[in-house]
């Protein structure tokens, strides 16, 4: 059994493109990796050291059957993201608890019931984009125009039907030119940060695992690093500490201010390719959270 389990999923197996970078940096720290499906009865979660959560990207449908295995987990080995974590983190209306500490969060309305729709879409007269609290990859999102109204409003009412809370956002008009900006941090501390183009041209995204992006090399501006901070001094306050890694999401505001439009703290893809110390920084915070190879714990089970 290797000294770190990359959790994945059966669909994203060999598509992740962090993980060779990461196997092979946990290598160069003396340390053995593989990545395993989430899913899969048959993985001795608990021999491993550390079980780390990657490319969970399908835990959407069935958030509380992923958290049931991340429960199951934490209880027989070192977990990261922990599960308090994940469970706050894979419901997008942690965007209420951000914006209510004052960090700078796209404008949102949020509907928890059918009669909530309207009034939620009609909070802006531009472009918005509805999508639910709960996903990955950006699956069942979608930008709708003043005049597609209707169409929003049955897309929002899918996402209700789903069980999931329904999120509308104004479309700021910069993102065309300008994309989002993602912030990596590493035990709290910033590492690099990259570009991300704009993605919504009008249908909804989804069913794929995932959408495509366009991902470039991007130097944070100061204003973008002091946002990204702030946010990440807030998560480690609430969280008891830093998480082991963490992406912040920024988008520019009509005013062209940053703003947080997501904190990735479950499975985001950290884009280790824009930095050529990023995978190794990531492995040296690894090897230091298992510290020296641990006795032999008698009677030890599995988590499956």
């Amino acid at each position: 059994m290797p000294d770190v389990l990359l959790a994945s999923c059966a669909p994203a197996l060999g598509e992740d493109e962090d993980e060779p970078l990461l196997v092979a940096a946990l290598a160069a720290e003396g340390l053995t990796a593989e990545a395993a499906d989430w899913a899969d009865d048959g993985v001795d979660w608990g021999a491993a050291r550390a079980v780390v959560v990657r490319s969970t990207w399908d835990y959407a449908p069935r958030r509380e059957e992923f958290l049931a295995w991340a429960r199951r987990v934490e209880t027989v080995t070192a977990l990261h993201n922990p599960v308090g974590v994940l469970t706050w983190n894979t419901d997008k209306r942690y965007l209420r608890e951000l914006a209510a500490a004052g960090v700078p969060v796209v404008p949102t309305a949020w509907a928890e019931r059918p009669a909530e729709v309207p009034a939620a879409l009609d909070r802006w007269s531009g472009d918005v984009v509805v999508k639910p609290a709960v996903s990955a990859g950006a699956r069942d999102t979608a930008r709708f125009g003043p005049a597609e109204r209707v169409a929003a409003t049955a897309l929002a009412e899918q996402v209700l039907a789903s069980g999931r809370a329904v999120m509308v956002q104004p479309y700021l008009d910069r993102l065309d030119a300008e994309g989002e900006t993602g912030l990596v941090y590493v035990d709290g501390r910033f590492g690099h940060a990259f570009g991300k183009g704009a993605l919504l041209a009008g249908a909804a995204l989804g069913p794929g695992l995932y959408a495509e992006e366009e991902i470039t090399r991007r130097t944070a501006t100061p204003g973008q690093r002091a946002l990204g901070d702030r946010a990440l001094a807030w998560v480690a306050a609430r969280a008891g500490g830093a998480p082991l890694y963490a992406r912040v999401d920024l988008v520019p505001g009509p005013d062209g201010d940053p703003q947080v439009i997501e904190v990735e703290l479950t499975e985001p893809s950290l884009f280790l390719t824009t930095d050529d110390r990023a995978a190794a920084r990531l492995a040296a915070a690894v090897s230091a959270r298992l510290g020296p190879p641990p006795a032999p714990r008698p009677g030890a089970g599995a988590a499956r």
